[in-house]
C-alpha cells in the first residue's frame, strides 16, 4: 500500500504542477479529433480498469481451485480460468502495443509508457509474470495442487499487492489524461466560440458596411440623375431663353416707337379731318368700310396690350434666365427674392385656374434681406420643389373642397444677425406624424405612381443642410396644412 501511496503521489504531483497539462496543451488536435480522443480515452479506462477486476477474478478463481476438492468443478474452474488469462492478455497487449480493436489514433503518453516499462512500477514485467503464473498453476495436476504451492502464493501476493497497486496507479493515470483532453476540448469549444463571435461580428460590420455603401450609392444616384436632369433643363431653358431674347427685345425695344408713329399719324389724320371737311364719296366710303372711328378708339389700346404682352414676355424670359442657372462650382451672392419671383412666375401656369380647381393666390410678405451667398442653381432647385410640393398639395384638397381658400405664403425675415429665415407655408391637407417622420427619406413618397419619385425633399434636405450649412425644418398638422421652414447664413465661412 505504501508503494501504491507513493505513485498515486507522484503522478497527481506532475498533474498539479501543471507538466501534464502543459504537455498536452503543447500539441493542438482539431475538435474532431479531440473527441474521437476523448471517446478512445473512456475506452481505454474501461480496458485498464478490466485489467485490475480480471487480475481480482483470476486469483479468486486460483484459490478455488486449489481448495475444490470437485473433479468437474476444478476443470470448470482450469478452463475459466484459461478464458480470463486470455482476455486479460489481449488487453494488455491492445494497450500497450495500440491494438486495432480500440482503435488507438496514439500511442500511450510518456507518463503511461514508464509506468509500464520503467521503474517503480514495472507494470508490463508483472502483467506478463502474473500470466505465467496463472498458465503454471493450471497445468498443476489435482494432487499436486495445495495451499503452499509457489505459483498460488505469487498469485495471492500479487493480486493484492504490487499488481493491485500498479493497476490502480495506471487506470487513475487514465484518468487524469482523459480530464486533460476534456480540457482541451473545452478549451477548444471555448476558442471556437471566440472565433465564431468575432467572424459573426466582423459578417455584421461588414453587412452593416455594404448597406451604408448601397445607401449612399442609391442616394449619389439618384442625386446625379436629379442634377442631371435639372442640368439639362437649365441648358434647355437657356437656349430658350437666348433664342427669344433677341426677337423679344426688338420687339419691346420698337414698340415704344410705334405707339409715337401711331399718336403722330392720328393726330395728323384728326387734322386733316379739320382741314377738309367734306371729303371726297370714295373717302366717305372707305371709313365708312373700315370704322375710322373705333380705329382711331382703339388702335392706341392694341399698341398698349403689345407693350404689355411684351413686357410679360421679358420677365418671363429674364425669370427662365435666373431660373437656369446651373453653375454651381462657385457660391455667388443671390437675392433671394430674385429667385423666388423667378420660381413664382415659372410656376404661373399651375398656379391659374384648372378646370376642377380655382385659382391658387401667392401671397409674399417680403422682409428686407441682404444678399445670401449660395449656389443660385441649387437654391432654385430647392424654391421649385417646395412650392411645387405646396400645389400639389392644394390640388388635393381641391378635389375634395371645391370652394376652399387655396393659398401659398412666402415670408422671409431675418433670423438673427448672420440669419436669413425662409417660410413657405399652404393650406392644404397637412400631414400625419408619421409621414412627418418619413418625409426626408430618399424615394419616400405619398403621391400616386408616376406622379412622384420620393427625390425632391431628400435633395432639398442636402442642397440646404449638406451644401449651404443651412436648416430645414417642418411644422404640420393633419387638416391645418403645412410649413417649411429655411434658414440659411448670409455668409458662407
Amino acid at each position: 500500500m505504501a508503494l501504491k501511496s507513493c505513485v498515486s503521489r507522484s503522478y497527481r504531483h506532475l498533474v498539479e504542477s501543471g507538466v501534464l497539462p502543459m504537455a498536452a496543451l503543447s500539441n493542438y488536435f482539431n475538435l474532431e479529433q479531440i473527441t474521437t480522443a476523448r471517446k478512445i480515452s473512456a475506452a481505454v479506462i474501461n480496458i485498464s480498469g478490466r485489467q485490475r477486476m480480471l487480475s481480482q477474478r483470476t486469483a479468486f478463481f486460483c484459490m478455488r481451485l486449489v481448495c475444490s476438492q470437485n473433479g468437474v468443478e476444478r476443470a470448470k474452474l482450469r478452463v475459466n480460468l484459461l478464458e480470463a488469462i486470455e482476455l486479460m492478455e489481449k488487453s494488455h497487449r491492445d494497450l500497450i502495443n495500440i491494438g486495432s480493436s480500440i482503435n488507438l489514433v496514439s500511442p500511450p503518453s510518456a507518463t503511461l509508457k514508464a509506468m509500464y516499462f520503467e521503474p517503480p512500477l514495472y507494470l508490463d514485467k508483472q502483467v506478463r509474470a502474473y500470466i505465467d503464473r496463472i498458465k503454471a498453476l493450471v497445468q498443476v495436476p489435482d494432487a499436486e495442487l495445495m495451499l503452499e504451492n509457489p505459483h498460488l502464493l505469487y498469485i495471492i501476493e500479487a493480486a493484492g499487492g504490487d499488481l493491485l497497486e500498479a493497476f490502480d496507479a495506471v487506470v487513475s493515470q487514465y484518468q487524469q489524461e482523459s480530464e486533460i483532453e476534456q480540457f482541451e476540448i473545452d478549451l477548444k469549444q471555448v476558442e471556437l466560440y471566440q472565433e465564431s463571435c468575432a467572424a459573426t461580428a466582423k459578417a455584421e460590420a461588414q453587412a452593416a458596411e455594404l448597406d451604408r455603401a448601397l445607401c449612399e450609392l442609391k442616394q449619389t444616384q439618384a442625386q446625379l440623375l436629379h442634377s442631371e436632369k435639372m442640368s439639362s433643363l437649365g441648358a434647355l431653358m437657356a437656349s430658350i431663353v437666348h433664342e427669344i431674347n433677341n426677337p423679344v427685345s426688338f420687339i419691346y425695344g420698337n414698340l415704344s416707337h410705334a405707339a409715337i408713329y401711331t399718336q403722330d399719324l392720328l393726330h395728323l389724320l384728326c387734322l386733316y379731318q379739320e382741314c377738309y371737311p367734306n371729303p371726297c364719296p370714295e373717302i366717305t366710303a372707305k371709313i365708312e368700310e373700315i370704322d375710322l372711328g373705333f380705329l382711331v378708339e382703339d388702335l392706341p389700346k392694341v399698341i398698349s396690350s403689345m407693350q404689355m404682352g411684351s413686357n410679360r414676355i421679358r420677365e418671363i424670359v429674364k425669370s427662365m434666365g435666373n431660373f437656369s442657372r446651373t453653375d454651381n462650382s462657385n457660391m455667388t451672392m443671390c437675392d433671394l427674392h430674385d429667385s423666388i419671383d423667378s420660381t413664382v412666375l415659372i410656376l404661373r401656369n399651375r398656379l391659374n385656374s384648372q378646370i376642377d380647381r380655382r385659382d391658387i393666390q401667392v401671397v409674399k410678405n417680403y422682409g428686407k434681406l441682404p444678399p445670401v451667398e449660395c449656389y443660385s442653381g441649387q437654391l432654385n432647385q430647392v424654391f421649385m420643389n417646395l412650392i411645387t410640393n405646396a400645389i400639389d398639395a392644394l390640388d388635393e384638397v381641391s378635389q375634395n373642397q371645391p370652394y376652399a381658400a387655396l393659398k401659398i405664403l412666402i415670408t422671409t425675415e431675418l433670423a438673427g444677425p448672420d440669419r436669413v429665415r425662409v417660410r413657405i407655408a399652404d393650406t392644404g391637407p397637412g400631414m400625419t406624424p408619421q409621414i412627418k417622420e418619413r418625409m426626408f427619406e430618399q424615394f419616400f413618397t405619398t403621391k400616386e405612381i408616376g406622379k412622384g419619385t420620393g427625390l425632391g425633399l431628400s435633395i432639398v434636405y442636402k442642397i440646404l443642410v449638406e451644401n449651404h450649412r443651412g436648416s430645414l425644418r417642418c411644422e404640420s398638422e393633419p387638416c391645418k396644412g403645412t410649413e417649411f421652414i429655411i434658414e440659411l447664413p448670409i455668409q458662407q465661412t
